[in-house]
This record gives structure tokens, sequence and C-alpha cells, in this order.
């Protein structure tokens, strides 16, 4: 006799039940995204009400929140902002702007800035124009506490408008900033570092030298703040003069063709705004950098050297092509007197000190330019 077959009924709780976590999980990760993209919008939000305070409005004429599921990227376009100051009205001009947040770490952000941008006065017209390839930046820590502030910006650069069209005031090939606070807190006593690189930079209106492509590696700290509470620089280091702190130059280097200067020294600030102190400054290829001091025009067309050469070849026609020609090597070796000789990256070079008083700078009694006052 034949035994009757029991069907057997498979288990479906081993299928359901990782179904039900995955939902879990999905509703779970969902729910923090939107808790960390809340908490990205109240930080940058903050950012923005910390700016206000010292006159700078920023606006977002659409902004969408997007980067499910890893990223919160709040997008604004256009960007702009005013800027209320001492001075007349300013306004400045994005296409647009992404800032973005992690999900596991939505206090620190990042942001993607799409050029060009216009900065214009009061009456809305254009008074310079910013550009780049990319230009980033991050943050970290929360407004009322910021720890550390980082700016990149690829093929910078900058115009001022004038009625005949535009001229050029910087550009290079990549600039950075960076910025942390190494002792204290952003309430108490900050002491600051700060980092500027420049890359294959140009400014033309600066000074002789700076016309010419340079590289420049800066790292500088700021001590006396009472705190790093939202306000404008210039008031900060009328703070730092009321407290006795000071600029410590800690690196300085700078390259421009053949020539390098190293430089590191403290500078403080005087009553009036201006720097004072002293660096030193180890430089080679000091010859080629003679425009850089204005020591140029004595050797060029009606100077000194050159009134001196006419002389010359009235006694002795081609003696003064000789001066003239030998004229910036001995200026500059007689500069190099003041200083101690030394080895820059294994080239001869010359320790020299550079005095500043009051903004105006001094190679031994040689004047060889000024610094606009901090405030």
């Amino acid at each position: 006799m034949e035994r009757p077959v029991r069907i057997r009924r498979r288990r479906t709780w081993p299928l359901i039940v990782p179904f039900l976590g995955l939902i879990v999980v999905a509703v779970a990760w969902t729910a923090l995204w939107y808790r960390a993209s809340h908490v990205t919008q109240e930080t940058l939000q903050g950012w923005f009400d910390r700016e206000s305070r010292t006159g700078r409005i920023y606006s977002c004429g659409s902004a969408d929140v997007t980067g499910f599921p890893f990223r919160i990227d709040v997008r604004c376009s256009p960007a702009s902002m005013e800027w209320h100051s001492e001075r007349p009205t300013v306004f400045v001009q994005t296409k647009g702007m992404v800032v973005s947040g992690q999900i596991y770490n939505p206090t620190l952000l990042t942001s993607q800035f799409e050029g060009p941008l216009t900065l214009a006065d009061g009456l809305g017209r254009p008074a310079f124009i910013a550009n780049w390839s990319a230009m980033s930046t991050s943050v970290r820590g929360v407004p009322i506490s910021p720890e550390r502030v980082s700016i990149g910006i690829e093929r910078p650069s900058f115009e001022r408008v004038t009625a005949s069209g535009s001229e050029k005031l910087f550009d290079a090939r990549r600039a950075e900033v960076n910025g942390r606070i190494v002792q204290g807190s952003a309430t108490d006593n900050p002491v600051i570092d700060l980092v500027l690189k420049l890359d294959n930079a140009t400014a033309p209106t600066i000074n002789p030298l700076t016309a010419k492509k340079f590289d420049a590696d800066i790292t500088f700290t700021l001590r006396g703040l009472k705190d790093f509470s939202p306000r404008p620089w210039s008031e900060r280091f009328r703070e730092m003069y009321a407290l006795g702190g000071r600029i410590d130059i800690t690196h300085a280097r700078a390259q421009q063709g053949e020539s390098i200067a190293l430089a590191t020294g403290s500078l403080e600030l005087t009553k009036t705004g201006h720097l004072e102190g002293q660096l030193l400054i180890t430089v080679a290829g000091l010859d080629r950098l003679l425009p850089a001091f204005g020591l140029d025009k004595l050797v060029a067309p009606g100077g000194k050297i050159d009134r001196l050469a006419g002389t010359l070849d009235r006694f002795m026609p081609g003696l003064g092509n000789v001066a003239r020609d030998n004229a910036a090597t001995g200026i500059a070796a007689g500069i190099g007197l003041l200083g101690e000789q030394t080895q820059l990256e294994g080239r001869r070079a010359v320790v020299l000190p550079l005095r500043i008083s009051e903004g105006a700078m001094f190679l031994g009694n040689l004047p060889v330019g000024n610094i606009n006052p901090l405030f």
C-alpha cells in the first residue's frame, strides 16, 4: 500500500526578514539624510548670519537641495552679496554656487563657485570683474566657533573696469589661502596661522617686480586678537594694536626667474595703522630685483648714472657704455655690502635687514617702497 505524499510548505520568513531589514535601513538612512540636510542648511544660514553682522548680506536667487543619499548639496543660482560698510554699498554677484556637506559631518562645508564674479558700486555700475576656471572653499566648525578655512582658485584673474575698457590687477595659475586657529579659541584670545600660496602670479599695478610672473609661499601668524567675532579686518587690526599684538612672518619665499628671496621677522602696528618692525631677507640674484626697489631709475635715460656716463663719453668715447652696462651689477654689489654673504639653495646670496617704519621700507637708509596702513 502506497504512502500519501506530503507537500512541504517553503518557509518565507528567511526571505522576508532581510527584505524588511533593507526597508528599515533605507527609511533610517533617508531620515538621517534629511536630518543632516537640515543641519547643513542651518549651518550655512549661520555663516550667512555671521557675515551679516559685518555688513555682508548674502542672498540666493533659487535654492535646491540635492545629493541624496551620501551628500547634501545646496545649489544657489545666482548668488549675490551686498556689502554695507563705511564706504558706499558694494554689490557682488556670481552666476552660482554649490555648498556641500557630508552626511556624516554636516558642519564641514565645501563650496564650488561659478564665475565670473562682478563687483558693482552703489549705482549698479561694474567696478571689478573676477573670473577663474575653478574655485572651491572649505569651512570647518560651526559659525560661533570656526576652526579652519581654505580657499583654492585655479586660473584666477581680477580686473578693474575703466571708462576705456579694463585694467588687469592680478592673475595666476593658482592661488590658495588657508587659515586656522592654532592656539586659544574663536571666543578666547585666538592665535591664527595664515598661509598664502601663489603660482605663476602677476600683479602689474602693485610694483614693477610683481608685473613679472612670480611664485610665493608665505606663512604668518596673527597674535593679539581678543576674539574672532564677526567684524571687519580693519577693526581686528585696530584691536591688535590696542592689545600689543604682532604679525610673525615665520616663512616667506618668493621666486621670480633666477631670483629667490626668503624672509622672516615680526611686525607690529602703530597708532596710525602702519606696520613697523624688521625682516631679515636672504636674496639670491639681487641685481635682477633692482626694479622692485626703484634703483633701475638710476641707470635709466636721464638718471644720475646715465648723465655720468655721458660725461665719461666726452672724455673717452665708449667709456660711458661700459659704465651703463656694469651699473646694475655695481649697485647690487654695493647693496650687498650692507648684509652678510651666505648661500641660498646652492647659490650665492646676501642677508639684508629690511626695516619698516610707519609703512615705509628701507634697506639700510635706502628707501625701497611703502605699505598702506591696515586701519
